[in-house]
């Protein structure tokens, strides 16, 4: 009777597999400095993940037209910001450097929000409670950017 929720299980559970191995390290380290860092640090953290945040989002956004939902938008987002996280993983050499650190874990940050957005994480406590300190990073950011601008 419920065999059609199967496959969307499956497939949530894949991606907080693959969120686990790619991401949950470098989110949390990113959380974690973003916590320790004091009053005259944290805009970096706000312009990182806002920067990232916006180049994420998917081009259709623009189009009046659009008719994605908002899950969709947010999943399109966070395999954009997986995709960046994987990108930057593939340049590093042995000795990575902190800046090169630093983006990267931005990204997987920016990542992890997306999918606890896009409800991927409604089986996993664990990384249901990770993502949604993400997000409120996230919203904080682009509510620092917007106070910039005026």
């Amino acid at each position: 009777m419920f065999g059609w929720f199967k496959p969307e299980r499956r497939e949530r559970r894949r991606k907080v597999r693959q969120d686990r191995k790619h991401l949950e390290e470098r989110a949390r380290r990113f959380l974690k400095r973003y916590l320790e860092a004091d009053d005259t640090r944290k805009p970096q953290f706000y312009r990182a993940v806002e920067e990232i945040s916006r180049n994420c989002q998917p081009a259709e956004l623009s189009s009046a037209a659009s008719n994605l939902d908002d899950s969709r938008i947010a999943e399109a987002a966070s395999q954009a910001a997986m995709q960046m996280v994987m990108d930057h993983n593939s340049r590093l050499d042995d000795e990575s450097n902190q800046i090169s650190d630093f983006v990267t874990d931005a990204c997987a940050t920016v990542a992890v929000a997306y999918h606890r957005a896009a409800a991927v994480y409604v089986e996993d406590e664990e990384m249901q409670e990770l993502g949604t300190a993400a997000v409120h990073l996230l919203t904080m950011a682009t509510s620092y950017m917007i106070a910039q601008k005026e």
